[in-house]
């Protein structure tokens, strides 16, 4: 038999139109492995949500493995040195892995190729970020011209499928439970039930899409609807390919309505290209301006937002919805983000740190395209003085529905008031079962007064 080939999996945890699986298979036996590296991304290590996804995953590609006769090594440790070493225990021919662009990711490849043949393969995003070039040959740093030269590229080539596989000798691995990736001591996890994490998953939760993705474009901002795709998790870990759903998509429904949410899937691979380009877009603003911005240092107004208890019920529901499932309505992440940074003045980094930890979907790249779009700092982003009216933005995208699901305490509330408790007649309140500051707190600042101290803060910073 010839010399066994290494499939490392990171991020990619499928076994479909997966490249460095397909040529690891052409090339001879193989043996897959999955390295669990906490030291690597250093404080962008894997969050508590992700963790609990991630043990979900990894049992479900080790079954879809074992349907096959294989089986999935698990290792935990540096993967610069444990990649090297099963490779030569094995006696592979080479280490076969997608390319990732997080930092840490691109140091682990230049470590492990010092070592071993490497041999990587395309196929985390719709096109390499360095092949989407302006005329002169530089990168792009603003969505709208990247996205016009991204789809001359497109559409991505049509998915591949599972390559028939020979299976090697396997080497010692690790037990997937010893390595406490679900909750204990609290099981906070019970809300997480909506998900199902693994190949299988995703791709029924693609299929479940695509009976709604013809509305897409209007029912992705109401937060009361089921109107976006919630493939965000199954994307993150790579259960699922991104060109497999951009041709889903593309599939069902006409060009018109498919745009809008191929723009979307767009947006990821735009956040991958500007963290190839800035390696530091999670810690560091994209503009020397917001470098000192006088953030408030706040951790009342802190915990309350963390804990759904601001007094404005479409940021308070966001923040309950994201404890209990791991997942936040796109929409209501943008009203949130913005209150933070905005009405309380507190670092989008310290934001950005509790969604990382709180996400099932936390992707370096988009979640730091994300903060700095809403704070304003990064190299595309909404102005600064684009301060969400969470309010007016409650009642505009009918949230009520939403609100009632998340925020109980105001359900018996009318759609007329619902949105903000605080300006409510007594009467409606008592009726309701209300008591602000009792049962459902008073906002904790003021609208006005919120916006026109963010302001100050920014023409200081700017002055």
């Amino acid at each position: 038999m010839s010399a066994p080939h290494l499939i490392w999996f990171r991020n990619d945890l499928r076994l479909a139109d997966h490249a460095a699986l397909i040529g690891a298979a052409k090339a001879g036996p193989v043996v897959a492995l999955y390295v669990l590296d906490d030291d690597a991304p250093g404080h962008w290590r894997m969050g508590a949500a992700q963790r609990w996804w991630l043990h979900h995953s990894l049992a479900a590609l080790g079954r879809d493995l074992a349907a096959r006769g294989g089986a999935l090594v698990l290792r935990r440790g540096s993967a610069a040195a444990v990649v090297p070493e099963v490779a030569q225990a094995i006696g592979a021919a080479a280490v076969h892995t997608l390319t990732h662009y997080e930092p840490w990711a691109k140091a682990q490849d230049a470590e492990v190729a010092r070592a071993v043949t490497l041999k990587r393969y395309h196929g985390a995003l719709l096109a390499p970020p360095a092949s989407v070039l302006a005329g002169g040959g530089g990168r792009y740093r603003i969505f709208t011209p990247w996205w016009k030269k991204l789809l001359e590229q497109m559409p991505p080539p049509r998915p591949q499928p599972v390559p028939d596989m020979a299976f090697a000798t396997l080497p010692a691995g690790d037990d997937l439970g010893d390595w406490g990736l679900l909750p204990t001591k609290p099981d906070w996890s019970g809300g997480f039930e909506i998900w199902t994490p693994g190949e299988a998953g995703a791709a029924a939760r693609l299929a479940t899409f695509l009976a709604v993705a013809h509305g897409y474009d209007a029912g992705r901002n109401l937060p009361s609807q089921e109107g976006s795709s919630r493939l965000s998790p199954h994307l993150a870990l790579g259960e699922i390919s991104v060109r497999t759903v951009w041709h889903a998509v593309a599939d069902a429904i006409p060009a018109a309505q498919a745009e809008p949410y191929l723009r979307e899937l767009g947006w990821r691979d735009f956040a991958a290209n500007i963290l190839d380009q800035f390696p530091d877009h999670g810690d560091v603003p994209g503009r020397a301006q917001f470098d000192d911005m006088g953030f408030r240092n706040a951790p009342d107004d802190l915990a309350a937002w963390q804990r759904g208890r601001t007094g404005y019920p479409i940021v308070d529901a966001g923040m309950r919805q994201l404890w209990t499932t791991g997942w936040m309505h796109n929409r209501v992440r943008m009203i949130a983000a913005s209150f933070l940074v905005k009405h309380l003045l507190v670092d989008w980094r310290v934001g950005e740190r509790w969604f990382w930890d709180c996400l099932v979907d936390a992707d370096l790249g988009a979640n730091s395209l994300g903060w700095q779009w809403v704070m304003g700092s990064g190299v595309d982003s909404s102005p600064f003085n684009r301060v969400f009216a969470p309010l007016s933005q409650s009642a505009k995208f009918d949230a009520a529905g939403y609100i009632r699901r998340w925020v109980p305490e105001l359900a018996q509330l009318p759609d007329a008031v619902i949105h903000d408790p605080a300006a409510a007649e007594p009467m409606l309140l008592r009726a309701a079962g209300v008591t602000l500051g009792r049962t459902y707190p008073r906002p904790i600042v003021d609208h006005a007064e919120g916006r026109a101290r963010a302001l100050a803060a920014y023409a200081a910073a700017r002055g």
